[in-house]
């Protein structure tokens, strides 16, 4: 075999691996014989079902948010890439891959590690139930089962299968029942034998393209290894232990304050137990975090910045997509930042319901 012939047989094999994979995805998806009802039992039954995969996020919430929410604001406005192993909902582990390297989360019995390439550097912390969003909460099947809390058959159609990772996906559609909701629709699709979900779609009032799409590119219903899921120190990584979280986690454990059992309509989540108000469920949820001062300023200096907000004696609005972002009261003055799914009546209602209802606790910032 001459050279030009070996390079030739080289050429058409990468050409086949590159082409194969392309011309699956491509293949129409044949319809699996399911009912609405039937596939969200499928899916809810799924909760735990391990998994492994690559995630590709992508965001067109474009926010405006200061340096505590920075990571918040990139997850929902870009492209985000991951690589995610899911024994179960107490032992995974989702990487972040990056430009420069990669920033990875593992979790096990209650304890959450944040290791950073970068900086070489491993943060490990508890778990709370109030916190902001991270990577993890955005991978389909962990969105998918905290969007479907509480839907029921008559929230549920079927929508055409799709092919999702070399799959046949049979496809849900969710139409939020409250009228507080500023979610149209939301479409999910699920591995047929496993009932893992493995695209979700998030559709704001009036758009015809999704605001926010999570899929799995690669995926296998197999338990990943427990190895996988492992973080090994190494020599020379720096290891910090964080009592708080971030914003959110300080403000519900440490403001002497209350808030009321119900805003805007929507009722408290049985998750709330601080200062920090979860309420609505599902497809529909709003959070009402207090902050100081030193706070709320910067916050709303860095709103302002977004072309269409909405400043007045009741707070500075932001919305984009189905998500609203409201900073409480004027500069100089504590606040309650209100940020999540709900129109943007509802964020000045739950303003009104917090200034009236929030029980203070002791000296108030």
């Amino acid at each position: 075999m001459t050279r030009f012939n070996r390079w030739c047989v080289v050429a058409l094999g990468v050409l086949l691996v590159i082409a194969v994979p392309v011309a699956i995805n491509a293949l129409p998806a044949r319809d699996p014989d399911v009912t609405a009802s039937a596939l969200l039992e499928r899916i809810d039954a799924a909760e735990d079902h391990p998994w492994s995969g690559y995630v590709q996020t992508e965001g067109a919430l474009e926010l405006p948010v200061a340096d505590d929410f920075s990571d918040v604001g990139a997850l929902v406005s870009d492209r985000t890439r991951m690589r995610a192993w899911w024994r179960s909902g107490d032992d995974w582990r989702v990487d972040r891959l990056l430009v420069s390297g990669e920033t990875d989360l593992v979790h096990q019995h209650g304890v959450t590690i944040e290791w950073s390439y970068e900086r070489n550097r491993a943060q490990v912390s508890r778990d709370p139930d109030i916190r902001l969003p991270r990577a993890a909460d955005l991978v389909p099947p962990v969105l998918a089962e905290r969007l479907l809390r509480d839907v029921v058959a008559a929230d549920v159609r079927r929508v055409p299968a799709r092919r999702v990772a070399g799959r046949a996906a049979p496809g849900l559609r969710v139409v939020p029942a409250a009228p507080q909701s500023s979610v149209d629709h939301v479409d999910l699709w699920a591995d047929p034998a496993s009932g893992v979900p493995l695209r979700v779609e998030v559709y704001a009032d009036g758009d015809g393209s999704p605001s926010f799409v999570t899929e799995l590119r690669g995926f296998s219903s197999a338990r990943p290894a427990a190895s996988a899921t492992t973080f090994a120190s190494s020599p020379g990584i720096e290891v910090t232990h964080q009592d708080v979280l971030d914003i959110a986690d300080a403000a519900n454990q440490y403001a002497p304050l209350r808030p009321p059992a119900s805003i805007a309509g929507l009722p408290m989540s049985s998750t709330s137990d601080g200062a920090v108000g979860v309420y609505g469920v599902g497809i529909t949820q709003l959070i009402a975090i207090p902050l100081r001062r030193r706070e709320a300023d910067p916050l709303r200096e860095q709103l302002r910045q977004a072309p269409d907000v909405t400043e007045d004696d009741r707070g500075t609005l932001v919305t984009a997509g189905p998500l609203g972002v409201l900073v409480t009261g004027t500069t100089g003055r504590r606040a309650w930042l209100l940020t999540g799914t709900v129109t943007a009546t509802a964020l000045y209602r739950a303003a009104g319901d917090l200034a009236r209802g929030t029980t203070y606790l002791g000296e108030r910032r």
